[in-house]
């Protein structure tokens, strides 16, 4: 039986739990023109680090996964922002008091049998990537949760995107609703369109109608970047961004073949009904 790792954005689902948690004691604090109490931090860390471990249940639970991984971000700039200074420009930091807490956190998921990677140069986004496509080219399963857009690039029949939050797949039907094309194209659509969330630019005057039909002409970016046949407005336009196009590409790409230095059984589930048996060494594989 195939193993299926489940790969947990951690920080996207911690940072979501926080908000939540945080929310009423912010509203009040505006009210009432304060800062939050340190007894009120401490009671929104405790309430985040009991809801974050509610929500790891329920996803093992749901996904009867084989194997299961949290995986960080460094506190440290990753090699985009060394790339492009712009690169997630503005973004809200997160709150010290949350960073302080996450290894809290991080034990409280090994206590559910779960460990956490945490990156270094490279983001969580790109260490997930390389789990999910390594799995996948040894007829493993993988499910991303996570309700990063940028992972529907990685929709296969063998990598699953799931939304906690919303008890959802985001699958090829909700790419094609949302953006009408298919996973394989979103790289070329948001190097055309730019993306806006981690501050991408795009080609200027090209928006998300003109890039997804264009797409759907002609395949690929590359090949329209090479036909004679596009409007001479639109073919301008690309001319006057090649170098940001090759840039904006670069950054929008998720590593797939980051040398992680361990073995798939180091993170299977001791719960799991797929158990190691009979000399099964599928579970094996170096990652």
């Amino acid at each position: 039986m195939p193993a299926h790792l489940v790969l947990i954005d951690a920080l996207n689902l911690i940072r979501r739990i926080y908000a939540v948690q945080e929310r009423p004691f912010v509203q009040s604090k505006m009210q009432l023109d304060n800062e939050l109490a340190i007894e009120t931090q401490k009671q929104v860390l405790f309430n985040t680090q009991n809801a974050c471990t509610n929500a790891l249940e329920k996803i093992l639970n749901h996904q009867q996964a084989s194997h299961a991984l949290a995986v960080f971000d460094s506190n440290q700039p990753c090699w985009r922002h060394n790339l492009y200074d712009g690169y997630k420009k503005g973004r809200k930091k997160m709150s010290p008091h949350l960073a302080n807490e996450l290894p809290n956190i991080q034990d409280a998921f090994l206590q559910l049998g779960v460990d956490s990677l945490v990156s270094e140069e490279d983001e969580a986004d790109d260490l997930i990537a390389t789990l999910a496509t390594k799995m996948s080219l040894h007829g493993q399963h993988a499910t991303i949760v996570s309700t990063d857009k940028g992972f529907l690039s990685l929709l296969s029949p063998t990598v699953h995107v799931y939304d906690y939050f919303n008890r959802r797949y985001l699958d090829e039907q909700h790419v094609k609703d949302k953006f009408d094309i298919k996973p394989t194209q979103l790289i070329d659509l948001w190097t055309l369109t730019g993306d806006s969330t981690n501050k991408i630019p795009g080609v200027a005057g090209i928006g998300q109608i003109t890039a997804s039909s264009l797409l759907n002409q002609y395949g690929s970016l590359a090949a329209i970047l090479q036909s004679d046949e596009i409007k001479p407005a639109i073919k301008e336009k690309l001319n006057n961004s090649t170098e940001q196009i090759a840039l904006s590409r670069q950054l929008l790409t998720l590593k797939q073949n980051i040398p992680l230095g361990f073995n798939l059984k180091d993170i299977r589930l001791d719960t799991s009904l797929n158990k190691k048996e009979n000399g099964n060494t599928s579970y094996d594989q170096v990652l």
